[in-house]
């Protein structure tokens, strides 16, 4: 069985040989069709990060794949895996096959080919929870969404449009623009006229800012007075600095997406979320890799230079049933 571990902290992880898994009682043993790379990956992989497993530990928070044998769900269910501490705390899930405890398995009602139903809980729960538990967005509402082009800004942009809302994206380069969704309109960081207009304008009445970094109070600024800027990710940079006069005087509120305390939330909406997925409402741009291909996928995810989310692959299970 196949499956990529990591040997030292902050190294790329190997591809090798591991174990066949043994279930035990009261498991569920599944068999990994794609499994998602994130930034909580490589935050783990570092070794500074507050939780960790023992070295060598197979990586991956996030995986899909099907039941081959439990206790209460049939041969063949296709299931989320998530949560149990997988790729935290103990081994993760970038493997052909694991056992694993039911908590960290939910069963999809609707059917989703393999490389979506791994990657789509954050960019959907956490556009979720941003819009509508933390913003409150309401119909009619002027929107930016900042990263427009990456999984959870384009996610972001997409609800909110649905939701009636009248929606801009940026995105940090040109080539970007054929990544924001239909019906968004997009504007590049580097036309100095559009932002301009933005900040002149003040029309937006939220900002969800999914870059963070120290220009966040700035763009923050392209909101009227009275509204809010939803503060989701931080890929620009952890630190900002606020002058407290300025930002007064500006009166913008900055609200946190935290979804380690919404996880519950997250997983009450995923029903609904992953029905309007099945029904292309909604869709996740997925950029495939081969387990062999893991280093480099990583890389590209470090490097921000994804299409959207990235998965592995297993073998023929994955092929067969996207078909």
């Amino acid at each position: 069985m196949r499956g990529a571990r990591f040997h030292e902290w902050g190294a790329p992880p190997v591809v090798e040989e591991l174990p066949e898994p043994v279930r035990k009682p009261g498991e569920v043993l599944v068999e990994v069709h794609a499994a998602a790379l994130g930034h909580l990956d490589l935050t783990v992989a570092g070794g500074s990060f507050g939780m960790k497993p023992p070295l060598p530990y197979v990586g991956g928070v996030e995986a899909a794949g099907v039941v081959l044998d439990a206790d209460t769900l049939a041969p063949g269910t296709q299931v989320l895996l998530r949560g149990g501490a997988l790729g935290l705390l103990r081994d993760g899930c970038w493997r052909e096959r694991l056992s694993v405890s039911p908590k960290a398995v939910t069963p999809l009602a609707s059917p989703l080919p393999p490389e979506v139903a791994a990657s789509f809980f954050v960019p959907t729960t956490t556009a979720y929870v941003a819009l509508n538990d933390v913003a409150r967005l309401e119909p009619g509402e002027e929107v930016i969404v900042t990263g427009a082009a990456g999984a959870v800004g384009a996610m972001v942009a997409q609800q909110a449009r649905l939701a009636g809302a009248t929606v801009t994206g940026v995105v940090g380069r040109a080539d970007q623009l054929g990544q924001v969704p239909e019906g968004i309109r997009g504007v590049v960081t580097d036309d100095a006229e559009a932002v301009a207009e933005l900040a002149a304008a003040r029309s937006a009445s939220l900002l969800v800012d999914t870059l963070g970094g120290s220009a966040l109070v700035e763009r923050s600024r392209w909101v009227r007075p009275g509204g809010r800027a939803v503060v989701i990710g931080y890929v620009l940079g952890a630190s900002v600095t606020v002058d407290l006069p300025s930002w007064l005087l500006d009166d913008v509120a900055l609200l946190p997406v935290n979804m380690v305390r919404h996880e519950r939330r997250a997983r009450e909406v995923a029903p609904s979320l992953i029905e309007r997925l099945a029904a292309g409402e909604l869709s996740v741009e997925v950029e495939r890799f081969d387990l062999s291909e893991i280093a480099k996928a990583l890389e590209l995810l470090r490097d921000g230079r994804l299409r959207g989310r990235a998965v592995v692959e297993f073998g023929a299970g994955a092929s067969q049933l996207r078909q």
